[in-house]
């Protein structure tokens, strides 16, 4: 009875947001699979460092999409993180003649970086994530480096930081004073 009432409550959850309700969708493989990403705010802008030769016109851009694996807009990982899936890509740059461009996700602290993958022909690589506020740090990483690492080695081409990673406390600040993020180099170039 009870699976019966979350179905159903799920499947007009998914209803009103415009997503077919998965009915039996468990497993790993089953947090992969994702709808098409959603509206402009769960994109990424990708920033140029402006380090690398030939990436002063660079625009990137990371897609977060929405999981399909729970009848909620939502996918959990065992630990009770969320898992999305990011779609990167690169435009106005032309891949690198020595190295290889690399993206990472990494947590605001840069304490955890995960490795999303190598970039292909067509600037373009998808990965997951399991943390709700990250980075997404694209680099110029040399030809034989390892595709298990565990940290970038070569200069940073391009980053950004997720929408919920923009949130902040305003603990010890006035009343009108509010930390300017773009003095961090995210916002409006």
């Amino acid at each position: 009875m009870t699976r019966r009432i979350l179905f159903t409550v799920s499947a007009v959850l998914a209803a009103a947001a415009g997503t077919p309700a998965v009915a039996g969708a468990h497993g790993a493989d089953a947090a992969l699979r994702c709808v098409d990403p959603g509206p402009a705010y769960y994109a990424i802008e990708l920033f140029t460092t402006k380090n690398v030769p030939g990436t002063g016109y660079l625009r990137g851009r990371a897609d977060v999409a929405l999981p399909r694996s729970s009848p909620f807009p939502i996918a959990l990982a065992p630990d009770g993180s969320y898992v999305r899936e990011i779609h990167v890509s690169l435009e106005r740059v032309k891949p690198p003649r020595q190295g290889k461009f690399v993206a990472w996700v990494t947590t605001r602290e840069v304490d955890r970086v995960e490795r999303l993958g190598t970039l292909d022909a067509e600037l373009r690589t998808s990965g997951t994530v399991r943390w709700n506020q990250f980075l997404v740090v694209i680099t110029l990483e040399p030809e034989d480096a390892p595709e298990d690492a565990t940290m970038w080695q070569g200069p940073i081409v391009a980053r950004g930081m997720s929408r919920s990673g923009m949130m902040h406390t305003m603990v010890g600040h006035g009343a009108f004073q509010q930390e300017n993020c773009a003095a961090y180099g995210y916002g409006n170039d």
